[in-house]
């Protein structure tokens, strides 16, 4: 019994010890910050990154997607930021950016692109999405007929009780 004890204790330490190193490894793939991770066709997304050190107040980026952009000074001290469209005709899949500063400084890191997310209403079956009138009419016509099978419902209950 002593000998599973140990056991399990061994390896839930070798379990929080390799979950603990993927996490480390995985901060620290790249020095872009690129938000929002996961975008559609036709969003605009942010790169930001500290890799360019401190005094570095410029940079360019590029998209193999959205194309050329460029990096000016972020909203801290060592930050720089910039922007992209990702175009509407992109396919979905990952998309990978390059940010290059002075002297010589290289950073590439990937984002996803989704396919194009859902622009207005779902047509559920009664009629386009912009016919409001008939789906009110239609709403008021059931509550009017409930409303109608209470009354009915509740006037031969009440009747019943009183002979």
């Amino acid at each position: 019994m002593r000998n599973t004890r140990v056991g399990v204790s061994i390896g839930l330490v070798l379990a929080a010890l390799g979950l603990s190193a993927s996490a480390a490894v995985a901060a620290g793939d790249s020095d872009l910050d690129i938000g929002p991770g996961n975008t559609s066709p036709g969003s605009t997304v942010t790169v930001r990154t500290t890799a360019c050190g401190p005094d570095v107040t410029y940079g360019k980026g590029e998209s193999e997607a959205g194309g050329a952009f460029h990096l000016f000074k972020g909203e801290r001290a060592g930050v720089l930021a910039g922007e992209f469209q990702v175009p509407e005709d992109t396919e979905p899949g990952s998309d990978t950016v390059t940010v290059k500063c002075p002297p010589g400084i290289k950073v590439t890191d990937t984002y996803q692109v989704a396919g194009h997310q859902p622009n207005g209403a779902v047509d559920a079956g009664f009629g386009p999405a912009g016919d409001r009138g008939t789906q009110f009419a239609l709403l008021g016509v059931l509550l009017a007929g409930a409303a109608a099978g209470g009354v009915v419902r509740r006037r031969r209950r009440l009747s019943g009780n009183r002979t």
